[in-house]
């Protein structure tokens, strides 16, 4: 039995994987028929790079897909897109029919991607932003202590001056006297 499943490449923790055709008796990084893609998860959102044809081939010939390439496959389409050409081979829907409906729905799909992208980056330009904002409130604050801790040693050594002459003030006189 033939399977499109992930193996795994990379160093620990940061994980990369290729998406092949394999049979099902090899382990799971060993030997396989045909490298498809590979897939990213530390990205986000995930990195897929797939031959959508080579997957669609291997499908329409029986290929089972595991949960987690099942799960990309249908993300990219391809699961989509056997559907509706199972659909053609059945005579329920012309080829157009399926290639419009297909085109719509990777349209659609793609715009969802765009806005996931373009949020994330307005969320960590908003993170900058506030972090940045802080790290200015907490440096306005350390100069303000700094300020009040020199304008303290300042108003108390005009006092103690005053203080030193008033002591030494009497003394004179005292030796005058």
């Amino acid at each position: 039995m033939v399977k499109i499943r992930l193996a795994r490449r990379g160093r620990k923790k940061l994980a990369m994987f290729d998406v092949v055709v394999t049979d099902t008796r090899s382990p799971r990084d060993g030997k396989f028929i045909e490298k498809l893609g590979t897939y990213n998860p530390l990205t986000n959102p995930a990195t897929i790079e797939l031959s959508d044809e080579k997957a669609f081939e291997w499908l329409m010939k029986g290929a089972q897909p595991s949960d987690t390439v099942g799960r990309i496959l249908s993300y990219r389409g391809v699961l989509l897109r056997k559907h509706l050409q199972i659909g053609v081979v059945k005579g329920a829907i012309t080829q157009e029919q399926a290639d419009a409906k297909l085109d719509a729905w990777k349209k659609e799909k793609e715009a969802k991607i765009q806005t996931k992208v373009e949020r994330l980056s307005k969320d960590k330009q908003a993170s900058v932003k506030a972090r940045k904002e802080a790290e200015t409130k907490v440096r306005e604050a350390r100069a303000e202590a700094i300020r009040k801790k020199q304008e303290a040693a300042a108003s108390e050594a005009p006092a103690a001056t005053e203080e030193a002459s008033e002591a030494t003030a009497p003394e004179a006189p005292a030796s005058e006297a």
